[in-house]
């Protein structure tokens, strides 16, 4: 796969130039090699070297681990790109319960709160599709409370869970 790349593909600066172009190169190699887990994760750790903690290299990381249905790494990454959200609205810490409707437009379109509502809705989604269902609902539902227009889907994921439960399937105390 990686024969048939393009230099200049690999070494396009897509992510608007504050991540190093080394990091940014290594990412875009871990995305033509996907097909090689191996080495796609190979190109993800030297890109967490050069750049560590960098929001950018942590989404590539949460992509990953997503597609390749990995979901507990996945939701690991899902969880630091939550703690990056957080930041870009000016929080610094990690608690995404103290959030609320004063903290940043939330139902614009300015990056920073839609990157918290997308994060939250992934570590949601992932909570759920690893069978913590209360834990899951209990982000999802904070996700319904910033975004009353459900831009994000997180109702449509609570109505999911919902009939899962009706069924029998999903319940955390069935266990």
């Amino acid at each position: 796969m990686l024969d048939e790349v393009d230099e200049g593909w690999l070494n396009r600066r897509y992510y608007g130039g504050d991540l190093p172009p080394e990091a940014e190169r290594l990412l875009h190699l871990a995305a033509a090699s996907y097909g090689d887990g191996d080495a796609a994760r190979g190109y993800l750790a030297q890109a967490a070297a050069i750049a560590p903690g960098h929001r950018l290299v942590d989404l590539g990381h949460y992509k990953f681990h997503f597609y390749k249905a990995n979901l507990d790494e996945a939701l690991g990454y899902g969880e630091r790109m939550l703690g990056h959200a957080m930041a870009a609205i000016g929080l610094n810490h990690t608690d995404w319960r103290i959030v609320g409707p004063d903290h940043a437009d939330f139902t614009g379109l300015d990056p920073a709160p839609r990157l918290f509502l997308f994060a939250l809705t992934a570590v949601g989604y992932l909570l759920l599709r690893l069978g913590r269902i209360a834990e899951g609902r209990d982000v999802l539902t904070k996700v319904t409370e910033l975004d009353p227009k459900d831009k994000m889907g997180a109702a449509r994921l609570l109505a999911v869970a919902d009939l899962h439960d009706a069924d029998g399937y999903g319940r955390e105390d069935d266990e």
